[in-house]
């Protein structure tokens, strides 16, 4: 089984883009007045963020390939593991259904350079969309590494 590995790699690099993306951001407001290092960062922070999207896009196809294939996945841990698992997967399975729409509109207002309301928004969506790819890197990792 391939896809769970290129699902957990492709978790860990959309976590490593958003990650570089807010670097970049915050290098930008850093440098005030200083305009071409600020559009530099600027421009820097939007192909992280384009491609975190990009590559969240893959996975998503990777994923429906995967379940369709093979459907669920049952977590053989028992005891305290299997709770500890399923306190994971739940907030992660509810918040990513909601980081979609979230990436999308947020990625949209930054697009058409409404600053505020993208900033605003992707107070919420970074962290969501972090805790998602992270905590999907974790869930395989108990489902086919433990």
């Amino acid at each position: 089984m391939v896809l769970p590995a290129v699902n957990a790699a492709l978790n860990t690099t959309a976590a490593l883009l958003l990650v570089l993306g807010y670097r970049f951001i915050r290098q930008a407001r850093a440098a005030g007045a200083d305009s071409a290092a600020r559009a530099q960062a600027i421009r820097a922070h939007k192909r992280c963020m384009l491609s975190a999207l990009g590559v969240s896009a893959v996975f998503l196809v990777c994923y429906l390939i995967h379940h369709a294939q093979v459907g669920s996945v049952p977590f053989k841990g028992e005891g305290v593991l299997r709770a500890v698992y399923f306190v994971i997967l739940v907030p992660h399975v509810l918040l990513a259904a909601a980081v979609v729409p979230l990436a999308l509109v947020t990625i949209s207002r930054g697009l058409k350079n409404q600053v505020e309301r993208h900033r605003s928004l992707a107070r919420v969506t970074l962290p969501v969309w972090l805790f998602v790819s992270v905590s999907g890197v974790v869930v395989y990792l108990m489902l086919y590494q433990m």
